[in-house]
């Protein structure tokens, strides 16, 4: 079972709420009683209660930790999905019109994923896919690629628009 952070403060507040209510109400007992310098021992059912509260709150704190580490796990899965894109249309041959040929980067917080280019002819489609690293490759890209790779690193957009 898992919690959101919210609802984690809500309980965790709660059972503070709670504990200062029992020693409020402990205080208040031991005020209308005699002072004695001995040990003051406390009733077995205000101790089974404040263990109760004592478990809850150890429960609670290892649930907000648990949270926690899931939450850096998972940016950490994040940073590396496909969260940028950059998409660049064009005539690749002076017979061919439509601006059905592509350049397409896929690429993560790092810079790092793929470079698609599909190149469109009369006859017949070509289509390359050209690896990425930190915003380089090691292959020869044309401009149109490096333009969709400079597109997907610049600011990020509501949506991707063609150029």
């Amino acid at each position: 079972m898992t919690l959101s952070s919210q609802t984690l403060t809500v309980l965790v507040l709660v059972s503070l709420g709670l504990n200062l209510l029992l020693a409020a109400l402990f205080a208040i007992s031991m005020a209308g009683r005699k002072r004695d310098v001995g040990p003051v021992h406390m009733d077995d059912v205000v101790r089974g209660v404040l263990d109760g509260q004592g478990r809850s709150m150890a429960r609670l704190e290892a649930a907000i930790r648990q949270l926690s580490s899931e939450g850096r796990r998972q940016a950490g899965l994040i940073s590396e999905a496909v969260r940028h894109v950059g998409l660049v249309r064009y005539d690749a041959f002076e017979d061919v019109g439509g601006r059905l040929s592509f350049s397409c980067a896929l690429l993560d917080d790092y810079g790092s994923g793929v470079v698609m280019t599909s190149i469109n002819g009369r006859q017949d489609t070509r289509v390359y896919a050209k690896p990425i690293s930190e915003g380089r490759s090691s292959y020869n890209l044309s401009s149109e690629e490096e333009d969709a790779i400079r597109q997907a690193l610049s600011e990020p957009r509501a949506a991707v628009q063609a150029t």
